[in-house]
């Protein structure tokens, strides 16, 4: 009657597998070390993509300001509309619709979605200038 004591965690053990092994992957090839070149050419297309989806988030914090009838005597709100006059990139009067609330949000998000793309674009080409 004596059991043998069983270790805390008898389950834990390994067990061998009846699967066949899997071939092994082959190595990836090592990148190329990157050269001071492609380090100033990626920090500067990500400075464009920042600057891009910042001016995007003025033009849309605008917009919301505009349409939850923000106070337009707070500091704040006159900074964001000045920022966002002249960052509209000519879209400001481009759509007029009967209350000039939606006409602000319809063309402050067009003009946010334009940053986007062209920060996008412009980022993916600077990029592409790296051989």
């Amino acid at each position: 009657m004596t059991d043998t004591p069983k270790p805390p965690h008898a389950g834990d053990r390994l067990v061998a597998s009846s699967a066949p092994p899997r071939p092994h992957r082959p190595a990836r090839p090592a990148r190329p070390a990157a050269t001071a070149w492609h380090r100033t050419v990626s920090a500067l297309a990500y400075l464009v993509k920042v600057a891009s989806r910042v001016a995007a988030l003025v033009m849309v914090l605008y917009a919301v300001f505009t349409v939850f009838k923000a106070n337009p005597a707070n500091v704040w709100y006159q900074f964001v509309e000045s920022l966002a006059a002249s960052l509209s990139l000519g879209l400001a009067n481009l759509f007029e619709l009967a209350d000039p609330r939606w006409t602000t949000l319809v063309n402050c998000g067009l003009a946010a979605v334009v940053w986007l793309i062209i920060g996008s674009a412009v980022a993916g080409l600077i990029r592409r200038a790296a051989p």
